[in-house]
């Protein structure tokens, strides 16, 4: 259904703005009419909503089943402060509130006796505050069309992260660190319309440090195996500027 949902709101987007983009007219925004300059002012805002789809990628000391991750469809939205360094390159901060959920999977390799079926899974719920910093890489603009690539590093909050929780797998808790770095790369086009300039695009965002909180037992079946366990994700985002 979230899927649905996504495919229709771009094609109602895409709809909507057929007219304008298609049309051998070029779209200027002039100044005089209210609208600002959106590609040579020197600062530029916005916002963006969009949807994203984490996973975890894990590195293990055994040779054992992998610990199967069922991702979920999660929500983001955020601003944009866009600094332009020339026609083709801006620096741009994108701050965002982003919110996902993943499930854990272990096979029953991993224990000793025969576990519950609530120790075969576990649940990740993870509530960031991303902030990224990127480079945005644009071509010349074509028409009413302008495709980039864009690449750089963030940092994120991870607001339900239970770092400090006493109480680890043997209670229940599945623990993850607060703070994760990570860096970027994505490409997307902007569409010149005539109010604003609407630009989808697609990243993807790899985790560059280990996020896992070790339990108190070394021999936990949860987290004994697991030498590194870093996010990866994919974002689509829908930019209003």
């Amino acid at each position: 259904m979230k899927h649905f949902f996504i495919l229709l709101s771009f094609l109602f987007i895409f709809q909507t703005s057929n007219a304008q983009l298609f049309r051998k007219e070029k779209v200027s925004y002039d100044a005089n009419q209210g609208k600002g300059s959106t590609d040579y002012n020197l600062l530029r805002w916005g916002y963006f909503l969009g949807f994203n789809s984490y996973d975890f990628n894990f590195d293990y000391n055994q040779d054992l089943r992998d610990i199967y991750v069922k991702r979920s469809t999660g929500f983001n939205v955020g601003l944009i402060g866009n600094l332009r360094i020339n026609d083709y390159i801006d620096l741009r901060i994108e701050p965002g509130l982003l919110i996902t959920t993943r499930e854990l999977y272990y096979s029953q390799t991993y224990f000793s006796g025969i576990p519950s079926s609530s120790d075969l899974t576990r649940e990740v719920k993870s509530t960031y505050i991303h902030l990224p910093l990127l480079v945005k890489f644009s071509t010349k603009r074509i028409n009413n069309f302008k495709p980039f690539v864009v690449g750089g590093f963030s940092t994120a909050l991870n607001l339900s992260s239970n770092e400090d929780n006493p109480d680890d797998n043997s209670n229940g808790q599945f623990r993850t660190t607060k703070n994760t770095l990570f860096y970027e790369l994505g490409f997307g086009i902007d569409f010149y319309l005539y109010n604003f300039k609407f630009t989808p695009s697609i990243r993807g965002v790899f985790g560059m440090n280990d996020e896992l909180v070790p339990d108190e037992d070394p021999n936990s079946p949860w987290t004994s195996n697991i030498n590194s366990m870093k996010t990866r994700a994919v974002f689509i985002n829908f930019t209003f500027q």
